[in-house]
Protein backbone atom coordinates (compact mmCIF):
# COMPACT_ATOMS: atom_id res chain seq x y z
CA UNK A 1 0.00 0.00 0.00
CA UNK A 2 1.38 3.39 -0.98
CA UNK A 3 1.96 5.97 1.80
CA UNK A 4 -0.37 8.92 2.27
CA UNK A 5 1.09 12.29 1.25
CA UNK A 6 -0.25 15.39 3.00
CA UNK A 7 -0.05 18.49 0.84
CA UNK A 8 -0.22 21.46 3.19
CA UNK A 9 -1.30 24.86 1.88
CA UNK A 10 -0.92 27.98 4.06
CA UNK A 11 -3.30 30.68 2.82
CA UNK A 12 -3.28 34.43 3.37
CA UNK A 13 -5.20 36.74 1.02
CA UNK A 14 -4.59 34.41 -1.92
CA UNK A 15 -8.04 34.52 -3.53
CA UNK A 16 -6.79 35.46 -7.05
CA UNK A 17 -4.51 32.40 -7.22
CA UNK A 18 -5.88 29.76 -4.86
CA UNK A 19 -8.04 27.86 -7.35
CA UNK A 20 -5.11 27.53 -9.76
CA UNK A 21 -2.93 26.19 -6.95
CA UNK A 22 -5.50 23.66 -5.71
CA UNK A 23 -6.29 22.46 -9.23
CA UNK A 24 -2.61 21.71 -9.82
CA UNK A 25 -2.43 19.68 -6.60
CA UNK A 26 -5.61 17.71 -7.24
CA UNK A 27 -4.42 16.88 -10.79
CA UNK A 28 -1.57 14.88 -9.26
CA UNK A 29 -1.04 11.38 -10.68
CA UNK A 30 -0.16 10.13 -7.20
CA UNK A 31 -2.71 8.81 -4.75
CA UNK A 32 -3.45 8.70 -1.84
CA UNK A 33 -3.11 12.38 -0.97
CA UNK A 34 -4.85 14.80 1.35
CA UNK A 35 -4.85 18.57 1.02
CA UNK A 36 -4.72 20.36 4.37
CA UNK A 37 -5.31 24.10 4.02
CA UNK A 38 -4.90 26.66 6.80
CA UNK A 39 -6.44 30.08 6.26
CA UNK A 40 -4.24 32.43 8.28
CA UNK A 41 -6.73 35.22 8.90
CA UNK A 42 -7.35 36.19 5.27
CA UNK A 43 -9.37 39.34 4.66
CA UNK A 44 -10.42 38.39 1.11
CA UNK A 45 -12.44 35.46 -0.26
CA UNK A 46 -9.68 32.87 0.31
CA UNK A 47 -11.53 30.99 3.05
CA UNK A 48 -14.72 30.81 0.99
CA UNK A 49 -12.81 29.37 -1.96
CA UNK A 50 -11.05 26.84 0.27
CA UNK A 51 -14.38 25.75 1.78
CA UNK A 52 -15.90 25.31 -1.67
CA UNK A 53 -13.09 22.90 -2.62
CA UNK A 54 -13.72 20.95 0.58
CA UNK A 55 -17.37 20.49 -0.47
CA UNK A 56 -16.32 19.20 -3.90
CA UNK A 57 -13.29 17.10 -2.92
CA UNK A 58 -13.19 14.72 0.04
CA UNK A 59 -9.39 14.91 -0.03
CA UNK A 60 -9.51 18.57 1.03
CA UNK A 61 -9.94 20.10 4.47
CA UNK A 62 -9.47 23.65 5.72
CA UNK A 63 -8.64 25.10 9.13
CA UNK A 64 -9.21 28.79 9.90
CA UNK A 65 -7.03 30.63 12.42
CA UNK A 66 -6.11 34.18 13.36
CA UNK A 67 -3.21 35.66 11.43
CA UNK A 68 0.03 34.27 12.89
CA UNK A 69 2.32 34.03 9.86
CA UNK A 70 3.26 31.42 7.31
CA UNK A 71 5.34 29.26 9.68
CA UNK A 72 2.52 29.00 12.21
CA UNK A 73 0.07 28.16 9.40
CA UNK A 74 2.34 25.38 8.13
CA UNK A 75 2.80 23.98 11.63
CA UNK A 76 -0.97 24.00 12.20
CA UNK A 77 -1.52 22.14 8.94
CA UNK A 78 1.17 19.54 9.61
CA UNK A 79 -0.15 18.95 13.11
CA UNK A 80 -3.51 18.09 11.53
CA UNK A 81 -1.99 16.06 8.68
CA UNK A 82 -2.28 12.27 8.71
CA UNK A 83 0.27 11.51 6.00
CA UNK A 84 3.69 9.93 6.39
CA UNK A 85 5.06 12.54 3.95
CA UNK A 86 4.57 16.31 3.81
CA UNK A 87 4.64 18.57 0.75
CA UNK A 88 4.20 22.31 1.43
CA UNK A 89 2.72 24.30 -1.45
CA UNK A 90 2.12 28.02 -1.00
CA UNK A 91 -1.32 29.26 -2.03
CA UNK A 92 -0.10 31.13 -5.12
CA UNK A 93 2.27 28.46 -6.50
CA UNK A 94 1.71 25.33 -8.62
CA UNK A 95 3.11 21.83 -8.97
CA UNK A 96 3.34 19.47 -11.91
CA UNK A 97 0.96 16.51 -11.94
CA UNK A 98 3.89 14.05 -11.67
CA UNK A 99 5.92 15.83 -8.95
CA UNK A 100 4.58 13.89 -5.94
CA UNK A 101 4.82 10.52 -7.68
CA UNK A 102 8.43 11.04 -8.74
CA UNK A 103 9.47 12.44 -5.36
CA UNK A 104 7.92 9.49 -3.49
CA UNK A 105 9.71 7.00 -5.76
CA UNK A 106 13.04 8.55 -4.73
CA UNK A 107 12.55 9.08 -1.00
CA UNK A 108 10.99 5.64 -0.42
CA UNK A 109 14.10 3.93 -1.80
CA UNK A 110 16.74 5.74 0.28
CA UNK A 111 16.39 6.51 4.01
CA UNK A 112 19.45 8.75 3.81
CA UNK A 113 17.55 11.20 1.61
CA UNK A 114 15.98 13.76 3.95
CA UNK A 115 14.09 15.84 1.35
CA UNK A 116 13.24 15.65 -2.36
CA UNK A 117 12.84 18.76 -4.50
CA UNK A 118 13.01 19.58 -8.19
CA UNK A 119 13.98 22.26 -10.69
CA UNK A 120 11.74 25.34 -10.53
CA UNK A 121 10.19 27.77 -12.96
CA UNK A 122 9.46 31.34 -11.83
CA UNK A 123 6.38 32.99 -13.27
CA UNK A 124 4.29 36.10 -12.68
CA UNK A 125 6.54 39.18 -12.49
CA UNK A 126 9.26 37.14 -14.26
CA UNK A 127 9.21 34.15 -16.61
CA UNK A 128 12.33 32.05 -16.40
CA UNK A 129 13.84 29.04 -14.67
CA UNK A 130 15.05 29.56 -11.11
CA UNK A 131 18.61 28.33 -11.56
CA UNK A 132 19.27 26.45 -8.34
CA UNK A 133 22.89 25.51 -7.60
CA UNK A 134 23.88 21.95 -6.85
CA UNK A 135 23.25 21.10 -3.23
CA UNK A 136 26.12 21.10 -0.76
CA UNK A 137 26.21 21.57 3.00
CA UNK A 138 28.71 24.41 2.76
CA UNK A 139 26.50 26.27 0.28
CA UNK A 140 23.35 25.70 2.34
CA UNK A 141 25.20 27.23 5.28
CA UNK A 142 25.56 30.46 3.21
CA UNK A 143 22.30 30.58 1.23
CA UNK A 144 19.15 28.64 0.54
CA UNK A 145 18.89 26.60 -2.64
CA UNK A 146 15.95 24.43 -1.55
CA UNK A 147 12.45 25.72 -2.44
CA UNK A 148 9.66 25.63 0.12
CA UNK A 149 7.83 23.07 -2.00
CA UNK A 150 9.97 20.05 -1.18
CA UNK A 151 8.80 16.63 0.01
CA UNK A 152 9.91 15.32 3.43
CA UNK A 153 8.84 12.96 6.21
CA UNK A 154 6.47 14.19 8.88
CA UNK A 155 8.58 12.39 11.49
CA UNK A 156 11.53 14.61 10.59
CA UNK A 157 9.39 17.73 10.97
CA UNK A 158 8.54 16.53 14.48
CA UNK A 159 12.22 15.91 15.30
CA UNK A 160 13.11 19.42 14.12
CA UNK A 161 10.43 21.06 16.23
CA UNK A 162 8.58 22.41 13.19
CA UNK A 163 9.01 25.70 11.39
CA UNK A 164 10.36 28.62 13.42
CA UNK A 165 7.49 30.99 14.19
CA UNK A 166 9.73 33.98 14.94
CA UNK A 167 9.86 36.69 12.25
CA UNK A 168 13.16 35.65 10.65
CA UNK A 169 12.12 36.17 6.96
CA UNK A 170 13.83 32.99 5.76
CA UNK A 171 11.78 30.34 7.56
CA UNK A 172 12.33 27.83 4.72
CA UNK A 173 16.11 28.14 4.87
CA UNK A 174 16.02 27.89 8.66
CA UNK A 175 13.88 24.74 8.45
CA UNK A 176 16.14 23.05 5.89
CA UNK A 177 19.14 23.72 8.14
CA UNK A 178 17.26 22.05 10.99
CA UNK A 179 16.56 19.08 8.72
CA UNK A 180 20.20 18.79 7.66
CA UNK A 181 21.26 18.82 11.30
CA UNK A 182 19.49 15.46 11.54
CA UNK A 183 21.91 14.03 8.99
CA UNK A 184 21.26 12.81 5.45
CA UNK A 185 21.05 14.80 2.24
CA UNK A 186 18.80 16.60 -0.25
CA UNK A 187 17.87 15.13 -3.65
CA UNK A 188 16.86 17.29 -6.61
CA UNK A 189 14.80 15.79 -9.43
CA UNK A 190 16.26 16.94 -12.74
CA UNK A 191 12.94 18.23 -14.12
CA UNK A 192 10.90 21.42 -13.79
CA UNK A 193 8.03 20.19 -11.62
CA UNK A 194 7.38 23.24 -9.43
CA UNK A 195 6.18 26.70 -10.47
CA UNK A 196 7.02 29.59 -8.16
CA UNK A 197 5.04 32.81 -8.49
CA UNK A 198 7.02 36.05 -8.19
CA UNK A 199 5.16 39.20 -7.21
CA UNK A 200 6.09 42.44 -5.45
CA UNK A 201 4.54 41.10 -2.24
CA UNK A 202 6.27 37.70 -2.23
CA UNK A 203 8.41 36.84 0.79
CA UNK A 204 11.46 36.34 -1.43
CA UNK A 205 11.22 40.01 -2.43
CA UNK A 206 10.32 41.33 1.04
CA UNK A 207 13.17 39.48 2.74
CA UNK A 208 15.86 41.36 0.80
CA UNK A 209 15.71 44.32 3.17
CA UNK A 210 16.25 42.23 6.31
CA UNK A 211 19.72 40.77 5.82
CA UNK A 212 20.90 41.48 9.36
CA UNK A 213 17.85 39.86 10.99
CA UNK A 214 18.23 36.81 8.74
CA UNK A 215 21.96 36.33 9.31
CA UNK A 216 21.72 36.89 13.05
CA UNK A 217 18.87 34.36 13.29
CA UNK A 218 20.75 31.71 11.31
CA UNK A 219 23.87 32.13 13.47
CA UNK A 220 21.80 32.02 16.65
CA UNK A 221 19.72 28.99 15.72
CA UNK A 222 22.29 26.86 13.89
CA UNK A 223 25.73 27.69 15.33
CA UNK A 224 27.21 24.17 15.16
CA UNK A 225 26.14 23.52 11.58
CA UNK A 226 27.36 26.92 10.42
CA UNK A 227 30.72 26.57 12.17
CA UNK A 228 31.15 23.03 10.86
CA UNK A 229 30.65 23.99 7.22
CA UNK A 230 31.95 27.59 7.15
CA UNK A 231 34.69 27.41 9.76
CA UNK A 232 33.00 30.15 11.77
CA UNK A 233 29.84 32.29 11.75
CA UNK A 234 27.82 33.41 8.75
CA UNK A 235 28.73 37.03 7.94
CA UNK A 236 26.57 39.77 6.45
CA UNK A 237 28.60 39.44 3.25
CA UNK A 238 27.55 35.81 3.10
CA UNK A 239 29.58 34.76 0.08
CA UNK A 240 32.75 35.95 1.85
CA UNK A 241 32.03 34.02 5.04
CA UNK A 242 34.43 31.14 4.44
CA UNK A 243 37.24 33.52 3.42
CA UNK A 244 36.65 35.76 6.44
CA UNK A 245 36.52 32.72 8.70
CA UNK A 246 39.91 31.63 7.40
CA UNK A 247 41.25 34.49 9.51
CA UNK A 248 38.42 34.25 12.02
CA UNK A 249 38.25 31.26 14.35
CA UNK A 250 35.78 30.27 17.02
CA UNK A 251 36.11 27.74 19.79
CA UNK A 252 33.37 26.47 22.05
CA UNK A 253 33.49 23.91 24.83
CA UNK A 254 30.18 22.74 26.27
CA UNK A 255 26.69 22.71 24.81
CA UNK A 256 25.10 26.17 24.73
CA UNK A 257 23.82 28.49 21.99
CA UNK A 258 21.97 31.43 23.60
CA UNK A 259 25.06 33.54 24.19
CA UNK A 260 23.48 36.95 23.66
CA UNK A 261 19.94 36.23 24.82
CA UNK A 262 18.31 37.30 28.04
CA UNK A 263 17.94 40.20 30.40
CA UNK A 264 21.07 42.25 31.05
CA UNK A 265 21.60 42.26 34.81
CA UNK A 266 25.03 43.93 34.85
CA UNK A 267 26.65 46.05 32.17
CA UNK A 268 29.84 47.83 33.06
CA UNK A 269 33.19 46.50 31.98
CA UNK A 270 31.74 43.02 31.45
CA UNK A 271 28.14 42.16 30.63
CA UNK A 272 26.01 39.64 32.53
CA UNK A 273 22.78 38.20 31.11
CA UNK A 274 20.17 36.00 32.76
CA UNK A 275 18.26 33.60 30.52
CA UNK A 276 16.29 30.41 31.23
CA UNK A 277 18.14 29.57 34.43
CA UNK A 278 21.61 30.40 33.08
CA UNK A 279 23.98 33.33 33.59
CA UNK A 280 26.17 34.36 30.66
CA UNK A 281 29.19 36.56 31.23
CA UNK A 282 30.54 38.34 28.16
CA UNK A 283 33.99 39.64 28.92
CA UNK A 284 35.05 43.08 27.73
CA UNK A 285 36.92 43.18 24.43
CA UNK A 286 40.61 43.14 25.37
CA UNK A 287 43.15 45.63 24.07
CA UNK A 288 45.20 44.41 21.11
CA UNK A 289 48.22 43.49 23.20
CA UNK A 290 46.05 41.65 25.73
CA UNK A 291 44.26 39.97 22.82
CA UNK A 292 47.63 38.74 21.60
CA UNK A 293 48.49 37.58 25.12
CA UNK A 294 45.21 35.66 25.54
CA UNK A 295 45.28 34.45 21.96
CA UNK A 296 48.78 33.01 21.88
CA UNK A 297 50.41 32.78 25.30
CA UNK A 298 47.84 32.15 28.05
CA UNK A 299 44.25 31.04 28.56
CA UNK A 300 41.39 33.49 28.12
CA UNK A 301 39.33 34.59 31.11
CA UNK A 302 36.40 32.57 29.77
CA UNK A 303 38.42 29.37 29.50
CA UNK A 304 39.95 29.85 32.96
CA UNK A 305 36.49 30.47 34.45
CA UNK A 306 35.17 27.25 32.92
CA UNK A 307 38.13 25.11 33.92
CA UNK A 308 38.42 26.57 37.42
CA UNK A 309 34.69 26.04 38.00
CA UNK A 310 35.15 22.32 37.35
CA UNK A 311 38.07 22.27 39.78
CA UNK A 312 36.02 24.05 42.46
CA UNK A 313 33.43 21.25 42.36
CA UNK A 314 30.35 22.64 44.09
CA UNK A 315 31.83 25.85 45.48
CA UNK A 316 30.54 27.81 42.49
CA UNK A 317 27.48 27.60 40.19
CA UNK A 318 27.68 24.65 37.78
CA UNK A 319 29.72 25.50 34.63
CA UNK A 320 27.99 24.96 31.29
CA UNK A 321 30.21 26.23 28.46
CA UNK A 322 32.65 28.82 27.22
CA UNK A 323 33.23 30.39 23.81
CA UNK A 324 36.10 32.34 22.23
CA UNK A 325 36.35 34.36 19.00
CA UNK A 326 39.75 35.12 17.48
CA UNK A 327 40.94 37.07 14.44
CA UNK A 328 44.35 36.01 13.14
CA UNK A 329 44.82 34.30 16.48
CA UNK A 330 44.13 37.48 18.49
CA UNK A 331 41.34 37.05 21.04
CA UNK A 332 38.53 39.56 20.48
CA UNK A 333 35.44 38.13 22.24
CA UNK A 334 34.80 35.54 24.92
CA UNK A 335 31.87 34.27 26.99
CA UNK A 336 31.38 32.00 29.98
CA UNK A 337 28.03 30.52 31.01
CA UNK A 338 26.99 28.75 34.19
CA UNK A 339 23.78 27.77 35.90
CA UNK A 340 22.07 30.59 37.76
CA UNK A 341 22.83 30.33 41.46
CA UNK A 342 20.12 29.70 44.04
CA UNK A 343 22.00 32.12 46.31
CA UNK A 344 20.25 35.47 45.88
CA UNK A 345 22.44 37.64 48.12
CA UNK A 346 26.02 38.90 47.96
CA UNK A 347 28.43 39.86 50.72
CA UNK A 348 27.75 43.50 49.77
CA UNK A 349 24.27 43.10 51.27
CA UNK A 350 25.90 42.68 54.70
CA UNK A 351 28.23 45.67 54.59
CA UNK A 352 25.87 48.55 55.37
CA UNK A 353 23.20 46.51 57.08
CA UNK A 354 23.97 45.35 60.62
CA UNK A 355 20.39 44.15 61.06
CA UNK A 356 20.42 41.88 57.99
CA UNK A 357 18.50 38.70 58.95
CA UNK A 358 20.81 35.95 60.27
CA UNK A 359 23.80 38.26 59.73
CA UNK A 360 26.07 36.72 62.37
CA UNK A 361 25.21 33.18 61.28
CA UNK A 362 25.92 34.07 57.64
CA UNK A 363 29.26 35.69 58.53
CA UNK A 364 30.23 32.54 60.43
CA UNK A 365 29.34 30.41 57.41
CA UNK A 366 31.43 32.63 55.12
CA UNK A 367 34.37 32.31 57.54
CA UNK A 368 34.05 28.52 57.45
CA UNK A 369 33.71 28.60 53.66
CA UNK A 370 36.91 30.65 53.39
CA UNK A 371 38.65 28.06 55.59
CA UNK A 372 37.54 25.35 53.14
CA UNK A 373 39.02 27.33 50.24
CA UNK A 374 42.28 27.61 52.19
CA UNK A 375 42.35 23.88 52.98
CA UNK A 376 41.84 23.03 49.32
CA UNK A 377 44.57 25.43 48.20
CA UNK A 378 42.17 27.79 46.40
CA UNK A 379 43.18 31.45 46.48
CA UNK A 380 40.61 33.82 44.97
CA UNK A 381 42.47 37.01 44.04
CA UNK A 382 39.23 39.02 43.89
CA UNK A 383 37.49 37.70 46.99
CA UNK A 384 35.35 40.79 47.29
CA UNK A 385 31.81 41.77 48.23
CA UNK A 386 30.18 41.11 44.86
CA UNK A 387 31.83 37.74 44.32
CA UNK A 388 30.62 35.90 47.44
CA UNK A 389 27.04 34.62 47.22
CA UNK A 390 24.86 33.17 49.98
CA UNK A 391 21.28 32.09 50.63
CA UNK A 392 18.89 33.28 53.34
CA UNK A 393 20.48 31.48 56.28
CA UNK A 394 24.05 31.04 55.04
CA UNK A 395 23.70 27.28 54.60
CA UNK A 396 24.91 27.65 51.01
CA UNK A 397 27.91 29.80 50.00
CA UNK A 398 29.34 30.14 46.48
CA UNK A 399 32.03 32.19 44.76
CA UNK A 400 31.90 33.68 41.28
CA UNK A 401 34.19 35.70 38.95
CA UNK A 402 36.62 32.82 38.74
CA UNK A 403 39.22 33.88 36.19
CA UNK A 404 41.62 35.19 38.87
CA UNK A 405 42.18 32.10 41.01
CA UNK A 406 45.44 30.43 41.96
CA UNK A 407 45.79 26.89 43.21
CA UNK A 408 48.33 25.71 45.79
CA UNK A 409 49.31 22.27 46.97
CA UNK A 410 49.87 23.79 50.39
CA UNK A 411 48.89 27.42 50.83
CA UNK A 412 50.77 29.54 53.39
CA UNK A 413 48.44 30.68 56.18
CA UNK A 414 49.12 34.38 55.67
CA UNK A 415 48.33 33.94 51.99
CA UNK A 416 44.97 32.42 52.89
CA UNK A 417 44.20 35.26 55.30
CA UNK A 418 44.83 37.80 52.53
CA UNK A 419 41.51 36.71 50.97
CA UNK A 420 39.75 38.73 53.70
CA UNK A 421 41.48 41.98 52.79
CA UNK A 422 38.91 43.09 50.17
CA UNK A 423 35.91 42.52 52.44
CA UNK A 424 35.17 46.14 53.24
CA UNK A 425 33.05 45.61 56.34
CA UNK A 426 33.01 46.73 59.98
CA UNK A 427 35.51 45.51 62.58
CA UNK A 428 32.96 43.38 64.43
CA UNK A 429 32.05 41.51 61.26
CA UNK A 430 35.72 40.89 60.46
CA UNK A 431 36.16 39.48 63.96
CA UNK A 432 33.27 37.05 63.40
CA UNK A 433 34.76 35.97 60.08
CA UNK A 434 38.22 35.51 61.63
CA UNK A 435 36.90 33.55 64.62
CA UNK A 436 34.94 31.17 62.39
CA UNK A 437 37.95 30.72 60.08
CA UNK A 438 40.27 29.98 63.02
CA UNK A 439 37.84 27.54 64.67
CA UNK A 440 37.39 25.57 61.47
CA UNK A 441 41.16 25.07 61.25
CA UNK A 442 42.00 24.94 64.98
CA UNK A 443 44.14 28.09 64.73
CA UNK A 444 44.94 30.84 67.24
CA UNK A 445 41.85 33.06 67.05
CA UNK A 446 43.59 36.20 68.33
CA UNK A 447 46.34 35.92 65.73
CA UNK A 448 43.88 35.37 62.87
CA UNK A 449 41.58 38.26 63.88
CA UNK A 450 44.46 40.70 64.40
CA UNK A 451 46.04 39.73 61.08
CA UNK A 452 42.78 40.22 59.17
CA UNK A 453 42.07 43.62 60.75
CA UNK A 454 45.67 44.85 60.44
CA UNK A 455 46.02 43.86 56.79
CA UNK A 456 42.92 45.52 55.45
CA UNK A 457 43.15 46.31 51.77
CA UNK A 458 45.19 49.49 51.56
CA UNK A 459 43.24 50.77 48.57
CA UNK A 460 40.05 50.97 50.66
CA UNK A 461 41.87 52.78 53.47
CA UNK A 462 43.40 55.32 51.07
CA UNK A 463 39.99 56.01 49.55
CA UNK A 464 38.55 56.63 53.00
CA UNK A 465 35.80 53.99 52.57
CA UNK A 466 36.82 51.60 55.33
CA UNK A 467 34.29 50.87 58.05
CA UNK A 468 36.67 49.25 60.51
CA UNK A 469 36.20 51.73 63.32
CA UNK A 470 32.47 52.47 63.02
Amino acid sequence: MKPLVSVIVPIYNAAPYLEETLDSILASTYRPIEVVMVDDGSRDASLVIAQSYCQLHTECQVIAQENRGVSAARNTAINAAKGMYILPVDADDKISETFIEKAINVIEKDKDIRMVGCRCWMFGAVDKEWRLPKFSHSLLARKNMIPATTLYRKADWERCGGYCEEEIYREDWDFWLSMMELGGTFYQLNEVLFYYRISMGSRRVLAKGHKKIIVDAINRRHPEYIRKHLGGPLHYHRSWSRFINFFHSEKQVGNYSDWEKGEIIYNKRNTLRSYNGFITKQFATPSVWRGILYGWFCSSKAKRSYEYAHHLDGLTPKPIAYREVRYCGILRKSWYVCQESECKYTFNDLIHNKIFPNREQILQSIGQFTAELYQRGIFHQDYSGGNILFNEDGSQIEIIDLNRIKFYKKMPLKKGLKMFERLNIDKEALSILGTSFAQALSLDQEFVINYIITHRWKKHVKQGITHLYE
